[in-house]
């Protein structure tokens, strides 16, 4: 029996579970000058309870400052976050 099922693939235990969100979701869902974190990200539904960190994408454009705090940005969202006038703070989680 044991040779007839095939195995397939591999489950990483370790894995993290990033809730990503773009700069045009933020847009649609924050005005201007506001904290964007994990509570905030939770409450307007972009993030779930199990999530581990947040990872900011550069999709889209910011027309207006927002004080980001996340886990993780990528190099265009975070030089679109400061050319808007807005901070991109990195946390770090252990």
């Amino acid at each position: 029996m044991y040779r007839r099922m095939p195995k397939r693939g591999f489950v990483n235990s370790f894995a993290k579970n990033y809730a990503e969100v773009n700069l045009d979701v933020l847009t649609r869902f924050f005005e201007s000058g506001a904290e964007v974190n994990m509570e905030s990200l939770r409450a307007v539904g972009l993030a779930r309870n199990t999530t581990d960190g947040i990872r900011i994408l550069g999709r889209g454009e910011l027309e207006y400052p927002l004080n980001i705090s996340a886990t993780h940005f990528t190099a265009s969202a975070k030089n679109k976050i400061e050319a808007a006038g807005g901070t991109a703070t990195e946390i770090v989680r252990k």
